[in-house]
C-alpha cells in the first residue's frame, strides 16, 4: 500500500503568492514615498518658469539657477548697468545676468545650515549620552518610585510643542537664551531625552547582568564594567535611538520659528521664506530641501546596519 505523500508544512513557509504580493504592495509603497523626493530633487534643477509651469514639465532643460539662488543675494538692475559691468565673471554671474540680475553677495543659508548641524547633532549627543546614563541606572539599580518616574520622564513627550512653547520664550528671554544656539541645544535635549530613556532601558534590560557580575569579580570598577561590557553591547541600541532623536532635532519647526530669527535659526524656518520675483523661488527651495535632507540620509544609511538590529534587539528570546 502506497504512502500519501506528506504535505506538512511549517507555520513559517510563506507561498510563492504571498511573496508576490508582499513584494507589489512593498514596491507601489515605496514608489508614492519616493516620488515627493525625486520631485523636489527635481524642482531644484528646474528654472523658475519650470518650476511654476502647467500642467507640471517632467522633461526640462536642467539648470544650477535654483542653487545660485540659494547661495547669493541678487538685485533687479536695467540691462543698460549690466553692460556696464563688462563679460560675468563666473558662470552663476552669467546665471543671474540672464534674469537682469547681480550678485550682490552671499544669502544666509549656510549660516542657517551650519546652525542645523550644530544644534541638531549638539542636542543629539547630549540626549543619547544622557539617556544611556538614566536607562542604565533605571535598568541596574532599585530607584524609588521607579514605574512614576518613567511614566513622569514619557508624559514630558507626550506635551504638544506649543504648549510650552510661550513659557519658555519668556524664561528664555530673561535667562539669556533667546535666539542662541545653546538654548536651542538645551531644548532639544530636554525634548529628546525621554524619548532616549525609554528606547535604551529596553536595551539594557535584554543584556545579562552576568557580564557585569563577571567583569567586578574581575577587580573593575562600577563604571568599568559599564562600560566594557554593556556600552559595547548597546551599540545597535545607541544606533537606532540616535537616529530618531536627531530626526526630531533636524526638522523640528515650532521651536526654531518662535525662539530663533538671527542668529540661531536654523534651516527650516529658514527655507519657506526663500523670496523670488512674483513669489516664493521655487527652484531655490527646492535646491535648499535637497541639501537639508542629505545629512538625515548619509546618517542613516551609515547607521542602518546598526539600526536594523537596533529596532529587532529583544524581538528574538530562546
Amino acid at each position: 500500500m502506497t504512502a500519501a505523500p506528506d504535505k506538512a508544512f511549517s507555520v513559517g513557509t510563506v507561498s510563492a503568492r504571498s511573496k508576490l504580493i508582499a513584494a507589489i504592495l512593498v514596491t507601489a509603497y515605496a514608489l508614492v514615498a519616493v516620488i515627493p523626493l525625486v520631485w523636489i530633487l527635481a524642482t531644484g534643477f528646474k528654472s523658475p518658469p519650470d518650476s511654476i509651469s502647467y500642467p507640471p514639465k517632467v522633461l526640462f532643460q536642467p539648470t544650477l539657477e535654483g542653487y545660485v539662488n540659494l547661495f547669493t543675494s541678487r538685485t533687479r538692475q536695467t540691462p543698460e548697468y549690466i553692460k556696464s559691468l563688462g563679460p560675468p565673471k563666473t558662470w552663476y554671474d552669467e546665471l543671474a545676468r540672464k534674469r537682469n540680475m547681480v550678485i550682490s553677495g552671499p544669502s544666509r543659508f549656510k549660516d542657517r545650515y551650519l546652525n542645523s548641524v550644530i544644534i541638531g547633532f549638539g542636542s543629539t549627543f547630549l540626549a543619547v549620552f544622557l539617556g544611556t546614563l538614566a536607562a542604565y541606572g533605571f535598568s541596574r539599580f532599585k530607584v524609588p518610585l521607579k514605574d512614576d518616574l518613567l511614566f513622569f520622564i514619557l508624559s514630558t513627550r507626550m506635551m504638544p510643542p506649543i504648549a510650552v512653547a510661550i513659557p519658555i520664550f519668556l524664561m528664555y528671554r530673561e535667562i539669556g537664551l533667546s535666539d542662541t544656539a545653546l538654548g536651542m541645544i538645551l531644548l532639544y535635549t530636554a525634548v529628546n531625552v525621554s524619548l532616549s530613556v525609554w528606547l535604551l532601558k529596553g536595551f539594557v534590560d535584554e543584556i545579562p547582568k552576568e557580564y557585569e557580575e563577571a567583569a567586578l569579580v574581575d577587580g573593575y570598577s562600577r563604571l568599568q564594567a559599564f562600560v566594557k561590557t554593556v556600552l559595547p553591547q548597546m551599540r545597535s541600541g545607541i544606533a537606532a535611538t540616535s537616529i530618531f532623536c536627531l530626526i526630531f532635532a533636524w526638522n523640528e519647526y515650532a521651536f526654531a520659528l518662535l525662539l530663533t530669527s538671527g542668529q540661531a535659526q536654523t534651516a527650516p524656518p529658514f527655507i519657506p521664506t526663500i523670496i523670488g520675483e512674483g513669489g516664493l523661488d521655487w527652484p531655490a527651495v527646492g535646491a535648499g530641501t535637497t541639501l537639508f535632507l542629505l545629512p538625515i540620509v548619509i546618517f542613516t544609511v551609515l547607521l542602518r546596519n546598526q539600526l536594523l538590529r537596533g529596532i529587532t534587539f529583544g524581538a528574538v528570546r530562546k
